[in-house]
């Protein structure tokens, strides 16, 4: 059937392009004619189609249908997802993103795997914490107790042969894997380590468990994290183990104050006893240096008073009668010449030096005394004659 077929109207009788509505009502009737129908100009009524014309009506419907099952093999794999075909159900290859085709079915077929999505699984509660699944959430820890705990799992998928081809019900793979590691942990653990303190490393641990499991198993799903949502004592005993909560923090708290009150008086002690180390030990050089230096200067006057024991005598009698003189106010001197004892108020004198004049207070508590003092310079000569004397009597 082709365009320049006699059949087909020509517009006006001429050399014009066909009319197409013309085309169309000849191609309907040819069609009507196909299957016994009478139409325009098309078979008789009760005339029937050859085996030719209803051959090529059913080849024409094979080659459609054939097309359309053919066509059926494409489909698209996005860029977050991978194509898993099948042929027969047997693992043939794994597809990347992009505009795909495989054979129809059912020779193959294709499985789109999303390896992006995060997925979440809740164990021991559904949609909300106060929604509890008790058959998951108790546990029993190492000490005899009894814990109420739930968590979430977060995971996506790693390999996508292995999640299509070695799992049945991937959630309750990692739902069963997920409580089984916890209740592993927790059995080994404290019931205040997995209340308080051991929260995070409870969940690190429980991670690490889970993918070994889902490893072992080739479940083709890598656990990205797991968040423990609440951790708590049963309610019927919660009264109970509230005030045992209380009872550990007082004691914490006096726990703090004490080490509070150690770190106070402690340091201070501890300066205090290195103050007082540092001085000692400053005293013991000091005295050990005074005691080697006046060693050192006792050899030196032992020295001198082999070359002149005379002099020698003499002048160290002199600078300790200075010396015991310098730090007193007054002086007693026993002339024993007159037996009259001579008494030199030197702070009366230098009192009365700084001020000018004697005033009368002092002038009244003055001491009576039996003779008129003696003027300074028979002061003097008493002090000479008494150094003269000394001198005689020494040896």
């Amino acid at each position: 059937m082709s365009l320049n077929d006699p059949q087909w109207g020509k517009r006006g009788g001429g050399d014009g392009p066909p009319d197409l509505d013309e085309m169309w009502r000849s191609f309907n009737q040819k069609l009507n004619g196909l299957f016994g129908k009478r139409r325009g100009g098309g078979p008789g009524e009760g005339e029937r189609p050859g085996f030719k014309q209803l051959g090529g009506g059913i080849g024409l419907l094979v080659l459609v249908a054939l097309l359309v099952w053919l066509a059926s093999g494409f489909y698209t794999v996005d860029q977050s997802q991978r194509g898993v075909v099948l042929t027969f159900g047997k693992f043939t290859e794994v597809t990347s993103a992009g505009l795909r085709w495989r054979l129809p079915y059912p020779v193959q077929s294709h499985e789109l795997v999303d390896l992006t999505g995060v997925r979440t699984v809740e164990v021991g509660y559904r949609n909300n914490v106060k929604t509890k699944v008790l058959r998951e959430s108790i546990m029993l820890t190492d000490d005899e107790n009894i814990i109420d705990i739930q968590f979430a799992v977060q995971y996506i998928l790693k390999d996508p042969t292995d999640y299509l081809l070695n799992n049945r019900r991937a959630e309750d793979s990692v739902l069963q894997a997920a409580e089984t590691a916890v209740r592993e942990i927790v059995g080994k653990s404290k019931m205040d380590f997995v209340l308080y303190e051991g929260r995070e490393q409870i969940a690190i641990a429980a991670q690490k468990l889970m993918q070994e499991i889902l490893d072992r198993y080739k479940t083709g799903i890598l656990i990205s994290k797991v968040t423990m949502q609440n951790a708590q004592p049963p309610e019927q005993v919660q009264a109970a183990f509230d005030d045992a909560v209380r009872a550990k923090q007082d004691l914490e708290r006096q726990k703090n104050e004490g080490q509070a009150y150690y770190n106070d008086v402690v340091p201070k002690a501890r300066g205090t006893a290195a103050r007082l180390f540092a001085e000692a030990d400053g005293y013991r050089q000091r005295v050990i240096a005074d005691a080697d230096g006046e060693a050192a200067r006792f050899r030196q006057i032992l020295v001198e008073y082999n070359k002149a024991p005379q002099v020698t005598r003499q002048r160290l009698y002199l600078e300790t009668v200075q010396q015991v003189l310098a730090s007193t106010s007054k002086v007693l001197i026993d002339t024993k010449a007159g037996g009259n004892l001579l008494y030199l108020p030197l702070d009366k004198i230098v009192q009365m030096s700084a001020a000018g004049t004697l005033p009368e207070s002092s002038a009244a508590t003055r001491p009576q005394a039996t003779e008129p003092p003696l003027p300074p310079d028979a002061g003097a000569r008493s002090r000479d004659a008494l150094r003269g004397r000394d001198r005689a009597e020494r040896p």
